[in-house]
């Protein structure tokens, strides 16, 4: 009887996973301490707790903020192995299939209840073993943190073991979502016990929630005002920036800015600015609105996205968009890549939910999600993409205008509109002074 070929998906499903062995973790330890990576980005470690006292199994969080993050939590966590929980769809990618089974690496189906990354932990943890994952469930998009996942709390009273906590400065500017390059400045992280077992028995599954996002509350471009690391950005610090700041803060027009190099400038209007290694905003002349960080703009920006879905019930967005999948069975071999080729149509955002409609392998394909169970886009690469996961299989959606800023602001205040379980942080509450969420 043949045997059957098994996907990758399956390989997955099967694999059983403990803690890292010795020979792999120094391997691993050599690799983040090469010149050509740890050393470079000039890394400085600060031990509050040292994760060496804790005797038995941990969690190790951290305010996920770039794709090199990995590099600190190991170097800081040193010698101490753990298993880290890594995208699922990553696990797809050649580049990282291999060093991911290597390493041991837990594959987490980003934003959904996946049964495998779940007994995965557990087995680690029970077996005394330490874990490392990011609350946040994604890497900074803007440059500062998002609201952790609802559910965090519940998942650490239930296993009770300390809980400790990396903080994170600097990583964004090093290697920002928005244009995936190196661009060699400073990172300072540091180490400490955010929760004892004690605390996390005695405090309410919502006081432990607040205290991590208080942890995590962080903003890379307000935190190099006072820092003033001067970043290499050789010439490309606002490269890409248009798919975050896609409104001009002068005239309003949407999808008008244009970033390239150092320059990010309005089509429409001619507005815009110079950005230095410093990460500073110089505005042409006086006449220019600019703001004073990027994240400050994505705020506002948000603002008029919530005024603009509740103020108008008949709101609808629809984009023409280029559809991928995850292969079956050969990994991507193309590094830049996330997906391969499966599809076309129209994706359309309403006050109803997600909709698309098109083809798949061409063959008809549409499909309606919920804002109940999609709160926000899954990011990967640059934002000229986003992903969701659909019947619990993950599609890569490539919008053939470079709107995909605006398309997860307006995801995440539709389900904050409509749902509100993934709220926002209460220090951004002004931004729904004029209108009540809905508690749920």
């Amino acid at each position: 009887m043949k045997k059957e070929k098994l996907t990758i998906a399956k390989k997955l499903n099967k694999r059983q996973y403990k803690t890292p062995s010795t020979f792999v973790w120094k391997l691993y330890g050599l690799f983040a301490k090469f010149p050509f990576l740890g050393l470079k980005y000039r890394a400085t470690y600060k031990i509050i707790d040292d994760i060496k006292d804790c005797e038995g199994p941990a969690f190790i969080i951290w305010n996920h903020q770039s794709r090199r993050d990995h590099i600190f939590v190991k170097n800081i966590v040193a010698p101490r192995k753990f298993n880290m929980v890594a995208g699922y769809q990553e696990f797809f990618r050649k580049k990282f299939a291999f060093l991911f089974k290597f390493a041991q690496i837990v594959p987490k189906k980003k934003f959904t209840n996946d049964p495998g990354s779940i007994r995965a932990i557990d087995r680690i943890i029970k077996s005394g073993g330490t874990v490392a994952f990011s609350p946040e469930g994604t890497v900074s998009i803007f440059g500062h943190n998002q609201p952790i996942i609802s559910g965090t709390a519940r998942y650490l009273k239930h296993y009770r073991i300390p809980v400790y906590f990396i903080k994170l400065e600097g990583a964004y500017l090093t290697s920002p979502t928005v244009c995936i390059d190196d661009r060699l400045g400073r990172v300072t992280a540091t180490l400490s016990l955010l929760f004892k077992p004690e605390d996390l028995m005695k405090m309410s599954p919502a006081e432990i929630e607040n205290k991590i996002n208080d942890a995590f509350r962080h903003d890379d471009y307000k935190w190099n005002k006072q820092a003033r690391v001067k970043f290499k950005t050789k010439g490309r610090a606002m490269t890409n920036m248009h798919d975050v700041l896609y409104k001009c803060p002068r005239c309003r027009e949407e999808l008008q800015m244009h970033a390239e190099g150092e320059l990010i400038k309005c089509l429409h209007c001619g507005n815009g600015a110079t950005m230095d290694d410093y990460y500073d905003f110089h505005p042409f002349d006086e006449t220019c609105k600019i703001f004073d960080t990027p994240t400050d703009w994505v705020d506002w920006q948000r603002e008029r996205v919530i005024r603009e879905i509740r103020d108008n019930p008949k709101f609808s967005l629809s984009e023409e968009v280029e559809v991928g999948e995850l292969p079956k069975f050969v990994t991507i071999k193309n590094r830049h890549k996330t997906s391969v080729p499966c599809g076309k149509g129209v994706i359309t955002f309403d006050h109803q939910g997600i909709h698309f409609k098109g083809q798949k392998h061409g063959e008809p394909w549409s499909f309606d999600l919920s804002y109940s169970v999609v709160f926000s886009p899954i990011i990967q690469n640059e934002l000229k993409q986003f992903a969701l996961a659909v019947n619990e299989l993950f599609y890569d959606f490539y919008p053939k205008r470079r709107i995909v800023g605006k398309i997860i602001l307006v995801i995440e205040e539709m389900h904050r509109l409509h749902f509100n379980t993934w709220k926002n942080f209460p220090w951004n509450d002004y931004m729904y002074a004029e209108a009540e969420l809905t508690k749920k």
